[in-house]
C-alpha cells in the first residue's frame, strides 16, 4: 500500500507545529515566565530550545522519515539485527494514547465555554460566581462526557478524510486562523488602559526576582518548558517526518516548526499579561487562568464577550490541533501494525479513546475520592504526570541513543537522513554534544522532575 504524503511543505510545518503546539503554550509558559523572573526566564527558555528540544526533534523526523513508517514499525526497520529497540513502540503508543485520555476531556471544556462565553452567560456575574460556575461544571460528568465526546468524533471525523483532505487541510486553516486571532488579542490586550505595568513584567528582564527563585531552579524549568513543548519522544513528530519528501533537510524545518510554537508561548503572554495587570488579577495556572481569572477579565473589558468567544476559539484550536496530529499517529501506527484501512482503524480508535477518557472525566466527580498524587490531585494529574515526566524525557533519550551510538541506527545513518536535501544541515560537530551531553540533561529532567513531585 502507498504511504500517503503530505500535499505541500507549509501543510507539514503547520500540522507539525500544531501537534507541538498545545495547552502548555498558553496555561504553562506565560505563568511560569512570571514566576522565574519575565525576559530573563524567556532569554534562558530559548537557548534550552535550541540546544535540547532541536536535536531531539530532527532525529525524531529522521527515523520516520527514514524507515517511511509510524512508530509502529520505524524502529523494526532501523535497528541493527538482534537488537530489541522496537520494544519501545509500545511504550510511545502508551504515551499517545495516555495524553489523549485527558487532553480530549479539556478539549471538551475549552469547546463548552466557547458556547458559554459566546452566548453571554457569564455577563453580570462576579468573580466568585464565575469560579462557581467551573467548580459545577466539574460536578457534571454527562455534560463533560459529552463535550469530550464530541471532540473525539469531530478530530477523528477529520482524520478519517485522510492526511491532506483532512489532517493537512483543516489543521492548516485552523493554525492559520490562531495565529492571526491570537495577534488580534495581543494588540486588544496590550492597548487596555493599565496593560503597560503588564508589559515591563513580562518583557524587561528582573534577575532579581530570578535569583529569589534560584538560578539552578529558573535554568531548569526553562529546560523543563523547552523539553516539553514541542510534543517529543513518543513518535507524535516521527510519524509527520513519514509523510515528506526528501526535498528539504530536516534542520530547517524543525527551526521553522520550534519558531512556530515558540511565538505562539509569546503571544500567550502579551495576551495574558498586560490584560491582568490592566484587571489587577493575578495571573494564575493552569485551569484557574483560562477557566476563572480569564473569564473575569473578559467580563470587565468593552465587548469582552466578542473578545472571550476569540479567546475560547483560539484555545480549541490550539487543543484540537494536537488532538487531531496525536489521532493520525495511533491510525497510523494501528494501520502500520495491522494493515487494516484507515476506516477501520478510526472506527477501532474512536471506541477506545472514548472509553479511556472516561476516568479523567469521572475523577472529578464520581472518583473525586481517589487522589493519587496526594491531597487536591484527579486522575488528569496522573496521567499528565505519566506522559510528561516519564514517556515524554524516557523516549526522547531513547529517540537520541538510538541516533547515535553504534548499538542503534548510528550516527552517520541520522546525520545522512537529517542532511538528505536542500536547505540547514544539521552540524557535525556537535556530536559529542548530543552523545554524551544532550541524555544527561534528559536524565537530569527526569529525575529532577520526580524530585519536585515528591520531595519539593
Amino acid at each position: 500500500m502507498k504511504r500517503e504524503s503530505f500535499g505541500s511543505r507549509l501543510g507539514f510545518i503547520l500540522i507539525s507545529a500544531g501537534c507541538a503546539i498545545g495547552l502548555g503554550n498558553v496555561w504553562r509558559f506565560p505563568y511560569i515566565t512570571g514566576q522565574y523572573g519575565g525576559a530573563a526566564f524567556v532569554l534562558i527558555y530559548l537557548i534550552c530550545l535550541v540546544m535540547l528540544g532541536l536535536p531531539i526533534m530532527v532525529m525524531e523526523f529522521s527515523v520516520g522519515r527514514s524507515a517511511r513508517s509510524s512508530i509502529a514499525l520505524a524502529f523494526d526497520k532501523l535497528e541493527p539485527e538482534n537488537t530489541k529497540w522496537h520494544w519501545y513502540k509500545y511504550f510511545g503508543m502508551a504515551g499517545n494514547y495516555l495524553l489523549m485520555m485527558f487532553y480530549t476531556t479539556i478539549g471538551g471544556w475549552l469547546l463548552l465555554y466557547l458556547f458559554k462565553m459566546a452566548a453571554g452567560n457569564f455577563e453580570g456575574m462576579d468573580s466568585g460566581q464565575i469560579a462557581g460556575e467551573f467548580t459545577e461544571l466539574m460536578g457534571q460528568p454527562v455534560l463533560m462526557t459529552v463535550f469530550m465526546v464530541i471532540v473525539v468524533v469531530m478530530c477523528f471525523g477529520i482524520c478519517r478524510l485522510g492526511l491532506q483532505k483532512g489532517v493537512e487541510g483543516i489543521t492548516k486553516v485552523m493554525m492559520l486562523l490562531l495565529l492571526a486571532l491570537m495577534i488580534i488579542l495581543a494588540v486588544r490586550s496590550i492597548t487596555l488602559p493599565g496593560a503597560g505595568e503588564g508589559l515591563r513584567f513580562y518583557l524587561l528582564p528582573d534577575f532579581d526576582r530570578m535569583k529569589e527563585a534560584g538560578v539552578m531552579e529558573v535554568i531548569s524549568a526553562a529546560m523543563g518548558q523547552s523539553f516539553f513543548t514541542l510534543s517529543l519522544g513518543i513518535g507524535a513528530m516521527a510519524i509527520f517526518g513519514s509523510y515528506i519528501d526528501k526535498k528539504r533537510a530536516l534542520t530547517g524545518e524543525a527551526v521553522c516548526i520550534t519558531a512556530l510554537d515558540t511565538s505562539v508561548a509569546f503571544i500567550s503572554g502579551l495576551i495574558i499579561f498586560p490584560a491582568c495587570f490592566a484587571f489587577g488579577v493575578n495571573p494564575d495556572s493552569g485551569p484557574n487562568l483560562i477557566f476563572i481569572t480569564l473569564p473575569n477579565i473578559f467580563n470587565s473589558m468593552t465587548g469582552g464577550r466578542v473578545w472571550g468567544a476569540i479567546f475560547f476559539l483560539c484555545m480549541f484550536f490550539a487543543a484540537a490541533s494536537t488532538i487531531i496530529a496525536v489521532f493520525e499517529n495511533i491510525i497510523a501506527f494501528a494501520m502500520d501494525l495491522t494493515g487494516c484501512s484507515r476506516g477501520k482503524a478510526v472506527a477501532v480508535n474512536l471506541v477506545a479513546i472514548i472509553l479511556l477518557s472516561m476516568p479523567c472525566v469521572l475523577g472529578y466527580n464520581v472518583l473525586s475520592g481517589f487522589a493519587p498524587l496526594g491531597e487536591g490531585t484527579a486522575i488528569l494529574d496522573l496521567e499528565d504526570f505519566i506522559v510528561s515526566n516519564n514517556l515524554l524525557p524516557l523516549g526522547s533519550l531513547v529517540y537520541v541513543l538510538f541516533c547515535t551510538t553504534r548499538y542503534g541506527w548510528g550516527w552517520k545513518n541520522f546525520l545522512a537522513e537529517a542532511n538528505t536535501g536542500e536547505g540547514l544541515k544539521f552540524p557535525k560537530w556537535v556530536r559529542i554534544y548530543v552523545t554524551f551531553v544532550v541524555p544527561l540533561i534528559v536524565l537530569f529532567l527526569f529525575f529532577q522532575g520526580y524530585w519536585s513531585k515528591f520531595a519539593g
